[in-house]
């Protein structure tokens, strides 16, 4: 990814599709992963720093997969291979042989996780071993997120599969991603974990150090690696590898500078032009109605999203930005038309189709829902499966559902 944005851009996307989260701190960490594993979440969330660059959680039934994005996913991924699973080759061209063998089964997520789920089923590697190279990439991204000013976050759905699935402890990995920064700011340093060190002053610093020690800076400050890989050649964590070399980068000695990423042994470009799916969404607080609308929906080619708390449901609908909206009219805390009202209130959702699930649809209520926006009605004490699909096809008669394959 181009991680070079301009602030133009990033405000743009801020302003427009996204939901924005000042101090990204391990609270709002926390609170945010619960309510996607409530609402059994499965697609992207995408975390975007307000540098510009983006990070992608792939979730399943709000149960974190993996994280993809940041400056070096390759990097990351090779480093943590080398560190639980020495024993597997990781040359790109074995890596590319591997792929190109078990292309016939692409994986919706990516090549790593694709080569991790394989290895398992191969017995090649644990389901435990595979659970601990995720964990700690998922530890890596959040640490990093962590020193973001302000992040904003949407969501994407997808229709992923259960089979191979192998899933993280997100709370664990918050804390002890939250742990790591603490130590990180403990070192004082004004510099990134993902940087590179490189001698600037070789003279200068021999005759701060003694030879052998020299010897050992000058064969691994070659500017190609970053503080985070010199752990694997130093047998030290990332914070002392940096304290270690903050006496000589604050003389001027070494200096710190970007590098790139590795390249990855297979392109994976999507698809940009490939149809999407709509996403439906559907809010209320009986799960059985969420099960059938969402049964109803997948087997008809959409995409579907369920959420049943209502005062939840505005920050996932902004961030998900649904092609339209079942609400349910009786719900505690809010009801339907509240929700309604509110969502009419942000310009992404103000032209949204939103249906009103309801018991009643009698002259008042039909009026009331009008006044506060509402689309349409549809009867819940009877879901019928033809009067919701005629629905979906009347309000996303833009939508082409020729091009899109049943789930």
């Amino acid at each position: 990814m181009n991680t070079t944005v301009s602030q133009a851009s990033v405000a743009n996307s801020i302003k427009n599709n996204a939901v924005l989260v000042e101090q990204f701190t391990t609270s709002k960490q926390i609170n945010l992963f619960d309510t996607l594993k409530q609402i059994k979440f499965c697609g992207q969330l995408v975390l975007t720093e307000n540098r510009g660059i983006q990070w992608n959680f792939h979730l399943y039934q709000g149960h974190i997969l993996y994280v993809t994005g940041g400056i070096h996913p390759v990097r990351r991924w090779l480093r943590n291979m080398q560190v639980i699973l020495p024993q597997i080759n990781t040359h790109p061209v074995a890596l590319k042989e591997e792929l190109d063998h078990i292309a016939g089964e692409r994986h919706p997520i990516c090549w790593q996780y694709q080569l991790l789920s394989n290895w398992v089923k191969q017995q090649k590697i644990t389901h435990d071993q595979a659970i601990r190279i995720v964990w700690l990439i998922i530890v890596e991204a959040l640490s990093n997120l962590s020193r973001a000013k302000e992040i904003t976050y949407e969501l994407k759905v997808e229709n992923l599969q259960a089979e191979g699935t192998i899933t993280v402890d997100i709370r664990q990995a918050i804390l002890e991603a939250e742990r790591q920064s603490k130590l990180w700011q403990a070192v004082k340093v004004d510099f990134a974990p993902d940087q590179a060190p490189m001698i600037k002053e070789p003279e200068q610093l021999e005759q701060n150090t003694s030879s052998s020690v020299y010897q050992v800076l000058k064969k691994l400050l070659d500017g190609r690696r970053t503080l985070r890989d010199l752990t694997l050649k130093m047998n030290r964590d990332v914070v002392r590898v940096a304290g270690s070399l903050l006496p000589f980068i604050q003389l001027g000695l070494i200096e710190l500078t970007n590098v790139a990423d590795v390249i990855p042994p297979v392109s994976m470009i999507a698809d940009a032009e490939k149809p999407q799916q709509p996403l439906i969404a559907c809010i209320d607080d009986s799960l059985l109605i969420c099960d059938l609308m969402k049964t109803i929906l997948l087997e008809a080619g959409y995409r579907s999203v369920s959420v049943n708390d209502p005062l939840k449901s505005i920050n996932v609908l902004l961030a998900l930005k649904p092609d339209l909206i079942f609400l349910d009219l009786i719900m505690p805390n809010l009801n339907g038309y509240q929700v309604c009202q509110k969502l009419r209130k942000y310009s992404l959702l103000r032209n949204t189709p939103i249906i009103i699930l309801t018991a009643n649809d009698g002259m008042v209520d039909r009026v009331r829902a009008k006044i506060v926006g509402a689309s349409g009605f549809l009867s819940k004490s009877k879901v019928d499966t033809q009067k919701v699909l005629n629905i979906a096809q009347k309000h996303l008669k833009n939508h082409s559902l020729s091009k899109i394959s049943p789930i």
